[in-house]
């Protein structure tokens, strides 16, 4: 077993005892009130679940166990599986040893690209992808230990073995799908000698080592955001129900298909280009403040600006922001993105009805992926289920180690509402 299963199980008796006794001694406190807006509004802002892998604070953005996301941009994604899952960095025993399990658990099944080949021609490379998912729940150790019987202290195990195995196989299904979807020719194998972000570069077809270092990074930015997201929930939903990971990580996806989920920054980048076309270039100061005008004039919003959470510009963008500097400064979309980032926040100041008008990861995401000729939209909610299946799996293990309940909050009716508020 990797260092990665002796490294959690050693915590797993702490976690537990801590669990056990916040939940004896202090039951009863409360740490959320709910209003009638929070209810009819998703939620939002409702504090009712456990999630130790990230934070996404409001002024400071994402953080991985206590670490905030800009620290992390020069680590590789097997390096942040391992901190997601422990709170450590691993070190270099740690990480060659997760590495060797990627290299031995890679190789989609033949009987997946079987089906996703009887599939029509057509179809979204997201409903694709999480085909093969559910296909290859036939080998789930989860559910074939379970079936045999085992302890509840136990599930963590197969459920961390079945993460392993998705993990391991998810860039080589994800690239899969691509050349298949794209006509780009036949699969590329998996390369033993590259890591996972490089791996997946090089299945999807492209071996330019700047695209590799850009394929780590996005990986790594997209890796985890809290547990109230709606992939990171509905992965955490179906889970609680003792779902193996191969049914859970598909629910999740499933919701990070949604528009108002996984597609944003194909939208912010729509957006760009078409200011690019209009101006035929890098527009001026004055060109992108009457291209943002024009679209908030129109009823419409500027993608890529404004978030739920942080009133502050996220980290993430930030971080593209820093690798589009020095990897394709010359670009004219990427000079775009980065000169959006420097007018449209007054702008929207001026119009008044954005509360945070900063930039969140999708409004800049989305360029770097053109500059290095991935151009296909409909593809990159695929990248980002990829990265994000990260956190889910982690999140997924530690909730089974910590035998965390079926998730099955109160329901009302509006009727209720409607007595509670005195109509």
């Amino acid at each position: 077993m990797p260092a990665l299963h002796d490294k959690f199980a050693s915590q797993i008796p702490r976690l537990r005892d801590e669990l056990k006794a916040i939940a004896k001694d202090h039951a009863q406190h409360k740490i959320s009130e709910v209003t009638v807006a929070q209810a009819y509004g998703g939620m939002r802002g409702v504090k009712g679940m456990i999630c130790d892998t990230s934070l996404v604070e409001p002024d400071k953005g994402l953080i991985i166990r206590g670490i905030p996301i800009l620290e992390l941009t020069d680590k590789i994604p097997e390096e942040i599986f391992y901190l997601l899952m422990t709170g450590d960095l691993p070190d270099a025993a740690a990480l060659k040893g997760l590495q060797e399990e990627y290299t031995k658990r890679a190789g989609v099944p033949d009987y997946v690209w079987k089906v996703l080949e009887a599939m029509p021609k057509e179809s979204h490379p997201m409903a694709m992808f999480d085909t093969g998912i559910l296909v290859m729940e036939h080998e789930s150790e989860f559910r074939k230990r379970y079936t045999e019987g085992m302890k509840k202290t136990d599930y963590w195990e197969p459920a961390l073995e079945d993460s392993l195995n998705l993990l391991a196989k998810l860039p080589e299904l994800a690239a899969g799908i691509y050349r298949m979807r794209y006509d780009k020719g036949p699969r590329i194998p998996y390369d033993p000698k590259l890591d996972w972000g490089a791996n997946y570069a090089h299945m999807l077809g492209n071996d330019d080592k700047d695209f590799y270092s850009a394929m780590r990074l996005y990986l790594t930015l997209h890796c985890d955001h809290e547990g109230g997201n709606v992939s990171a929930f509905s992965c955490h939903t179906v889970g609680s129900a003792l779902s193996d990971p191969y049914y859970a990580v598909s629910a999740g996806l499933n919701g990070l298909a949604g528009p108002l989920h996984g597609l944003a920054n194909q939208e912010c980048l729509g957006w760009i280009l078409k200011v690019v076309e209009k101006f035929g270039g890098t527009p001026t100061d004055e060109q992108l403040k009457e291209a943002a005008w024009e679209t908030l004039n129109s009823g419409k919003v500027i993608p890529g600006y404004g978030h739920a959470v942080l009133r502050c510009p996220d980290p993430r963008f930030v971080a593209f922001v820093d690798f589009g500097a020095k990897y394709c400064a010359d670009d004219d979309v990427y000079k775009t993105v980065k000169k959006v980032f420097d007018i449209i926040p007054g702008v929207l100041k001026e119009h008044g009805k954005a509360k945070n008008p900063q930039p969140n990861v999708d409004a800049g995401s989305g360029s770097i992926l053109y500059h290095f000729g991935l151009r296909e939209f409909p593809y990159y909610t695929v990248l980002f289920a990829v990265s994000r299946s990260m956190g889910m799996c982690s999140q997924l293990v530690i909730n089974r180690a910590l035998g965390t309940a079926i998730t099955r909050p109160k329901s009302v009716g509006t009727d209720w509402i409607k007595k509670e508020v005195g109509l």
